[in-house]
């Protein structure tokens, strides 16, 4: 499989993504597909992981209305592979696109994406400004409450959970981890743009 080198990827991302919210976001979810393709087993395609989640929401900022199509038509243009197209498209089944998630990976991203949002939202409501000190039982207050983060679908991050055949705990519990484990090396990134 032709892969995009996380250089070529970022280089991508920022030809179409100036504003610091949608790159810490894009940083943030490359991060914790890094990290989940380890924790699962597939530390040879880590690198390919974390690619398709640092370009997830490539046309977002740009073309909101045309989310997962345009990215297709962008990636295309700049030779990325099939795979990566579709693996990247695959997180707005159901929402903005009929690409629904085969691979795992896939079934990773669809389910995290939305929870990072929450993780960090949450985050930014405690003290310490982190996801560092975030106990599981505080996170799990926040997702019962609608009316937090009221932009990030409990339902989505739900049926990503039920798309990995995982309860809904166990997804909470590996994203906060995946996030307090690389917050550090996110924070450095966006201080360096």
């Amino acid at each position: 499989m032709a892969e995009f080198s996380r250089e070529q990827a970022w280089k991508l991302l920022r030809q179409y993504n100036k504003d610091a919210f949608h790159l810490r976001h894009a940083l943030t979810v490359e991060a914790v597909m890094d990290w989940f393709a380890r924790k699962l087993g597939y530390e040879n395609q880590a690198a390919f992981w974390a690619v398709v989640g640092l370009l997830h929401d490539l046309d977002f900022e740009q073309w909101p209305e045309e989310h997962c199509v345009k990215s297709q038509e962008l990636m295309r243009q700049a030779g990325a592979s099939e795979d990566l197209i579709h693996a990247t498209a695959s997180h707005g089944w159901g929402l903005v696109c009929d690409i629904k998630p085969e691979h795992e990976m896939e079934k990773v991203l669809f389910a995290a994406d939305e929870l990072t949002g929450l993780i960090g939202a949450a985050a930014l409501m405690r003290p310490s400004k982190s996801c560092t000190d975030m106990e599981l039982k505080s996170l799990k207050k926040k997702f019962k409450d609608k009316k937090f983060a009221a932009g990030c679908s409990r339902d989505v991050i739900r049926q990503g959970a039920e798309l990995l055949g995982w309860d809904l705990d166990h997804l909470l519990e590996l994203t906060l981890h995946a996030m307090q484990e690389t917050e550090s090396t996110v924070e450095a990134e966006v201080a360096a743009l």
